[in-house]
């Protein structure tokens, strides 16, 4: 079962960067993200979406791929591809997986403007190793459905510190 956690910062920047961190810390399995959005609220309060999983692109690649490997059974490799990928990417276009987007507006409306979110989708992590790659970024969990234990020990390793200053 996967754990939904949003965090908010103070620019889509910082956002950014600790979604990059995600990626990285993914590519060395210590965390599977299934979905994964950076919410913007811009300074007029308009509210923006940035996905970070392109279904069309990813289903026009797996079309492209099982469409040639069909064609070559059928001596038509480059048709078959082409139909796969085109079959694909409609597929992909239509798939919405991950976190509802109507839920995602909702949650861009709470930000105070010029402010982003960190809406990840979480099937498995290492806490040990991934807080501390993402505690330097701050941040405040907005929601979560962490247990309450796991939600205050993140919360706890998003909050500054006052050693060293």
């Amino acid at each position: 079962m996967a754990n939904l956690v949003a965090i908010a910062y103070p620019d889509e920047a910082t956002a950014k960067e600790v979604l990059g961190v995600l990626g990285r810390l993914q590519t060395e399995q210590s965390i599977q993200i299934e979905d994964a959005v950076v919410v913007t609220r811009n300074q007029d309060g308009k509210v923006k979406l940035h996905q970070s999983a392109k279904p069309a692109a990813a289903g026009a690649a797996g079309g492209a791929l099982w469409g040639g490997l069909i064609g070559l059974l059928f001596l038509a490799p480059l048709l078959g591809m082409a139909v796969g990928a085109a079959s694909g990417a409609a597929a992909g276009a239509l798939t919405d997986v991950g976190v509802d987007n109507r839920f995602l507006k909702e949650l861009g409306e709470r930000l105070e403007p010029g402010a982003a979110a960190l809406i990840v989708l979480v099937h498995r992590s290492t806490p040990d190793k991934v807080l501390p790659e993402i505690q330097r970024y701050g941040g405040e969990v907005l929601q979560s459905s962490l247990s309450d234990e796991a939600e205050e020990q993140l919360q706890a390793a998003l909050r500054p510190t006052s050693a060293g200053v």
